[in-house]
């Protein structure tokens, strides 16, 4: 029964247009692939018809010519695919090569092909320093992913990009402790379902006023976090407020995430501002009726 199952799946995804898939990919990458018609041509003769497609999904963006404009989207779709390191055939596993064990030329397709098989948001990448002279440029990347963080450094954002993706790579092997990577996220939390939680910290929060002098509020949100199964990120601002404070983020990973953001006259003031921020909304969402 088992096997049957998966065959009808797989003849499933087989029935599949490149089209199809990329919107489905578009879906997880929150951002739906657009299509746009740049040329339509006789090609000399009338009866022989001469389509081209661009297509732009995230970062990618690529063109596709056929003699129909579907065939045309089609060729289009294909090629952002093969870009996105996706087969259109979802169950060719490229001459057996598991994405553990795939191109260790190009991190970033593996991480990215990995993200994709385990249904996990796609790894986001920041350019977050550019130091040196121009003939001399160095850039570091940031890469996250699914509340995983590492950074990578290279002359060019590209090669910085591939070692921030080979230190999440080596990141997740060491989260699974071996090679083969069997590590999961933790579960998200959706902000709707606070207003179900029935925890201890959370009921307390409901009825505890947030104006008492001196509460370590980065504290609470950690309890509370704990709780509802959440993490939480704080993020200095290096740029100081124009009444010379210190400025950071709060960042909670719930579903959508919940960003606040907190000042004050420490970097340790501000993230408990923050934090303060963020129970708040915490209290007003489990509140609602």
């Amino acid at each position: 029964m088992a096997d049957a199952q998966v065959a009808m799946a797989n003849q499933r995804c087989q029935e599949k247009t490149p089209v199809q898939i990329l919107h489905e990919y578009g879906i997880k990458l929150c951002s739906a692939p657009v299509y746009e018609l740049i040329q339509a041509q006789a090609d000399g003769d009338q009866h022989q018809p001469s389509f081209m497609f661009s297509v732009t999904i995230g970062d990618i963006a690529c063109k596709g010519r056929g003699s129909t404009k579907k065939a045309a989207k089609h060729e289009a779709a294909e090629a952002a695919l093969k870009l996105l390191k996706r087969d259109t055939q979802p169950n060719d596993r490229r001459d057996g090569v598991s994405p553990e064990a795939g191109d260790t030329c190009n991190p970033v397709g593996v991480l990215q092909e990995l993200a994709m098989q385990r249904v996990w948001c796609l790894p986001e990448y920041v350019v977050c320093m550019e130091t040196g002279p121009d003939h001399m440029k160095e850039f570091t990347v940031t890469c996250r992913l699914e509340g995983l963080e590492e950074s990578g450094t290279g002359s060019s954002k590209k090669l910085a990009r591939r070692a921030a993706a080979e230190r999440m790579l080596g990141k997740l092997q060491s989260l699974s402790g071996s090679p083969e990577i069997t590590w999961s996220p933790p579960s998200r939390v959706y902000v709707e379902s606070l207003r179900q939680a029935t925890g201890e910290k959370i009921s307390l929060l409901r009825r505890t006023p947030l104006s008492i002098p001196n509460t370590d509020y980065i504290q609470m949100l950690l309890e509370i976090s704990l709780e509802l199964g959440f993490q939480v990120t704080y993020i200095d601002i290096d740029e100081l407020t124009v009444n010379g404070q210190y400025q950071c983020l709060v960042e909670l990973s719930t579903r959508p995430v919940t960003v606040c953001h907190g000042t004050g006259m420490t970097s340790s003031n501000a993230h408990n501002t923050a934090a303060h921020n963020a129970l708040q909304y915490i209290k007003m969402v489990a509140s609602k009726l």
